[in-house]
């Protein structure tokens, strides 16, 4: 590593640089929730043996993250349920039995409505409070 600087060495890698600015770890909020959802996976493994087991892991992880994972953003369904419609479906129902629970014990729920659940329009991390 001493005969290639740093910069040297990602160029020959083929790795782009980032242009986010040094220790803002807020640069990227999307890559960064879904990085600390990686390193909280119960699967996570400390070290990778290969490169190729790193390789599978992480394909693995990219499949379940996208159709098993459900998001809290997206209203508890996954990111291929949302694209592919199947979630407008699953909102439906979740609201019909809400109503039904609301119709049949009306003394629990008193003047609260029953959530609505759906696709919210824009997704947003840490959005800001009012």
């Amino acid at each position: 590593m001493k005969g290639v600087s740093l910069l040297a060495l990602m160029q020959s890698l083929e790795v782009r640089l980032s242009f986010s600015r040094p220790r803002t770890s807020n640069d990227n909020p999307f890559i960064e929730s879904f990085f600390r959802t990686l390193k909280y996976s119960p699967k996570y493994p400390l070290r990778f043996e290969s490169i190729t087991q790193a390789r599978e892991w992480m394909a693995d992880f990219v499949h379940w993250y996208n159709t098993e994972h459900r998001h809290s953003a997206l209203d508890y369904v996954t990111p291929s349920q949302r694209r592919s419609g199947v979630a407008e479906e699953i909102y439906a129902k979740r609201n019909r039995v809400m109503e039904q629970a609301r119709d049949r014990n009306p003394l629990i729920w008193g003047k609260r409505n029953a959530k609505l659940w759906g696709a919210p329009e824009t997704v947003l991390l840490n959005p800001e409070k009012d």
